[in-house]
């Protein structure tokens, strides 16, 4: 195991995450609107790069049946061990655990057969211009799953995929990845922006 993954663990039940599920803001966060989740809609979706299972855990904690799709070993390990344990925890994370379902492998080979609503891609951002130094957690998981070279056409091939939507998160000022069409709209954050391209 290297060091990287020894060192990082999928955590659903303190830090960040349950923050974030205290205090986040609900349907009103960019991510649950991103989706297309508002009152009376909760659509059924896959995330497509599952990677620390936050965005997937969020949209869960808001109704949704979320399908979560990590190709790394090492990743769907960690994935696989903190559901298991905020399962454990039982309450309110045995009820979003229990919205949540992971599969191994590629996203290419498994969407087509999955007929989700939205499809969240979420690819290994770009190293960042600045010198800022990216969050440890997240250079552990750059260490791990790399850099997602596919993106593109990950995008694409769940732009036939997608029942309503393809969501592209990404880092606000990087520069748009070239899936062949321009999205129908965004949604920008400080950091994040939200590339959504309507299908269907």
């Amino acid at each position: 195991m290297t060091k990287a993954a020894a060192e990082l663990r999928v955590d659903f039940v303190s830090g960040a995450v349950a923050h974030r599920l205290r205090f986040g803001g609900g349907r009103g966060q960019a991510l649950a609107k991103a989706m297309g989740l508002r009152a009376g809609k909760t659509p059924m979706i896959v995330d497509a790069t599952a990677g620390l299972g936050r965005d997937a855990f969020l949209l869960a904690s808001l109704g949704a049946q979320v399908v979560m799709i990590e190709r790394s070993d090492i990743m769907h390990a960690l994935l696989a061990d903190g559901m298991a344990r905020a399962l454990a925890e039982g309450g309110e994370f045995r009820e979003i655990i229990g919205r949540m379902t992971l599969l191994k492998g590629d996203a290419k080979d498994l969407l087509p057969d999955l007929a989700g609503e939205a499809v969240l891609i979420d690819p290994m951002h770009p190293p960042r211009k600045n010198s800022a130094l990216v969050k440890r957690e997240l250079r552990q998981v750059r260490a791990i799953v790399g850099t997602d070279e596919d993106a593109a056409d990950l995008v694409r091939l769940a732009l036939g995929c997608a029942r309503n939507r393809v969501v592209l998160k990404w880092p606000s000022k990087a520069d748009p990845i070239n899936v062949g069409r321009a999205c129908s709209h965004q949604i920008l954050g400080k950091s994040t922006r939200y590339d959504i391209f309507m299908v269907g």
